[in-house]
């Protein structure tokens, strides 16, 4: 067996979203398969902890950070001025940023929709559409969108979150396909609930986590570790004919019968 195949040695990844919970998870994961790692956030702070974080487990050489909005237009540009400074290309772009704000549909305002839409999905458009010649600097190449089990079924996080995640699992498909002749692989994760900050106060209600618990096969909530290594794998050489794929990382809820 070719080890290589399960190493991300000299790879350069771009991770969103990636100071906290599942996006901190997915970039410690890269980095221990070998990848140096580029990580995105909103909130400089958390940012520059994450950075120092992984800095100290993986070498200050491995991770570089840059504190922007996914969601502003002019900023998802510098992200990609940003990586391409790097002048290595990108083998790995991670479209983990998102955000939501649940309401009953007639409830939300114009504005609040429209900035789930530009958060959760807009910025995962333009942020690969900015990557392609990055990605295409490398025979192979992966992107990976972190979308949601809401993608594929109703759960009670809004029809705007819903929406988007829908249209990410379409857009990886779309892509997957578009881009598959130019050695550029798109596929994406739908996790179910996550142990992380945003989920922390549902989860904190007994009742509701007991609906949670019976609505999983597994019995469990899930880790953001179980997510970043699902999304680790779709980026390896060891699956370098899957393309396509929305992997759900779920502990069984989308096959939930009676």
């Amino acid at each position: 067996m070719d080890p290589n195949r399960w190493r991300l040695d000299g790879q350069l990844a771009l991770v969103t979203g990636g100071s906290a919970g599942i996006g901190l998870a997915i970039a410690r994961e890269l980095l221990g398969f070998g990848a140096r790692v580029l990580v995105v956030a909103r909130d400089p702070v958390a940012l520059a902890n994450a950075r120092d974080e992984l800095a100290e487990e993986f070498g200050d050489d491995s991770v570089s950070a840059l504190a922007a909005d996914v969601a502003d237009e002019e900023q998802r540009r510098e992200i990609l001025d940003w990586v391409e400074d790097q002048g290595e290309g990108l083998n790995i772009l991670v479209n983990n940023a998102g955000g939501n704000l649940t309401r009953p549909t007639t409830e939300y305002t114009e504005d609040e929709w429209r900035s789930i839409f530009e958060t959760n999905l807009f910025s995962a458009f333009e942020l690969c559409r900015y990557a392609y010649p990055l990605l295409l600097k490398h025979a192979a190449s992966s992107i990976v969108n972190v979308g949601s089990v809401s993608g594929e079924t109703h759960v009670r996080s809004g029809a705007p979150y819903g929406m988007t995640k829908a249209a990410l699992h379409q857009l990886t498909r779309n892509l997957a396909v578009e881009w598959a002749e130019d050695g550029v692989r798109v596929n994406a994760v739908a996790p179910w609930y996550i142990r992380t900050r945003r989920t922390s106060g549902k989860l904190s209600d007994p009742d509701y986590l007991d609906e949670v618990l019976l609505r999983t096969p597994m019995g469990r909530v899930g880790e953001p570790e179980e997510v970043a290594a699902a999304v680790a794998f779709l980026c390896l050489p060891a699956a370098s004919y899957i393309t396509g794929e929305c992997i759900a990382v779920d502990g069984g809820f989308l096959r939930y019968g009676f």
